[in-house]
């Protein structure tokens, strides 16, 4: 076995940790609002959880434990979710520090391997073992880090919905790639550190790796919320790239953990900043109309709201 390898790939596997805490928490509810479409949420005083057809208001559906959004005619969408005293739209992206924390030490430590004899030995003993087991090389990970990308795209198309349009998961993409690209390229040349072939002086950090790592984040984010374990399927075409980054010996062990973290953190930033890009790209805004009325139905008084947005 290649300890520092194996070392490697424990290193990696700490995007999971931000995954594995969604699994604990309850789903958040979200409200897919589309151009166009009317929702009608009525709240009887005497039946709480009660939705109305505003248009037919003999098919009301009635269920204590579950709420259920019907559209009105010429409704696009329909959308059935659960505590309707806790629905809310979608909102745009919460940073929080927390989401700081894994790129920070991934960072960090690539940071620390350019001046640390510790790491700096890390990294000679990983290029002696690679080259004492004859590890084959192969060319897969100039490909495997766009898989997690590809992914999500081939979900979509096979009506496995993630959780934006494809303009909007497009612009998010697209910025997260840009960004990455704004902090690796840069300090390739600021840094200048030989890779392990000695081709050239532009290891640190992996921009392959870092694609990667910003792709499979991507997959976690349009996924997390509607399947956990489909939205972590991204990691491990991640982990692949960034280990034969150095098997192919193309990068040490620290490019590699630094070009994780660059990867994960564009992503973040991506999804944080895509309401003030999405208004600056698309300024088209649909016209919003909202009503309240009462009614009075099988012996029973109450409110209903309607909105064509």
């Amino acid at each position: 076995m290649i300890k520092p390898v194996l070392l490697l790939l424990v290193t990696a596997l700490f995007p999971f940790s931000s995954a594995i805490t969604q699994i604990l928490q309850q789903p958040k509810t979200v409200i897919t609002e589309e151009q166009g479409s009317t929702l009608a949420l009525v709240k009887d005083p005497l039946r709480l959880n009660t939705v109305t057809d505003l248009n037919q208001p003999s098919q009301r559906w009635k269920n204590d434990s579950n709420a259920n959004l019907w559209p009105i005619q010429g409704d696009t969408i329909t959308h059935m979710f659960k505590n309707a005293s806790k629905m809310s739209t979608n909102s745009p992206y919460k940073l929080r520090y927390t989401n700081f924390i894994v790129p920070t030490v991934f960072i960090g430590f690539g940071v620390a391997s350019l001046s640390s004899d510790a790491l700096k030995k890390l990294n000679s003993s990983t290029k002696d073992e690679i080259a004492e087991h004859r590890l084959s090389h192969m060319k897969l990970d100039n490909y495997s880090q766009y898989v997690p990308a590809l992914m999500v795209y081939g979900l979509n198309a096979f009506g496995v919905k993630g959780k934006h349009n494809f303009r909007d998961r497009t612009v998010i993409y697209l910025t997260s790639q840009l960004i990455s690209g704004a902090m690796v390229i840069p300090l390739k040349h600021l840094v200048k550190e030989v890779r392990p072939d000695s081709s050239d002086a532009l290891s640190f950090p992996s921009g392959h790796t870092a694609t990667a790592f910003s792709s499979a984040q991507f997959m976690y984010h349009e996924y997390r919320d509607s399947n956990f374990w489909l939205s972590i399927s991204g990691y491990p075409f991640a982990i692949f790239t960034g280990i034969y980054r150095t098997i192919n010996n193309r990068h040490w062990v620290g490019d590699v953990v630094a070009g994780a973290g660059f990867g994960i953190l564009s992503t973040e930033l991506a999804y944080w900043l895509h309401p003030k890009i999405n208004q600056l790209l698309f300024k088209d805004k649909p016209n919003t109309s909202s009503m309240v009325m009462p009614f009075y139905q099988n012996r029973q008084f109450g409110l209903s709201y309607a909105r064509q947005f």
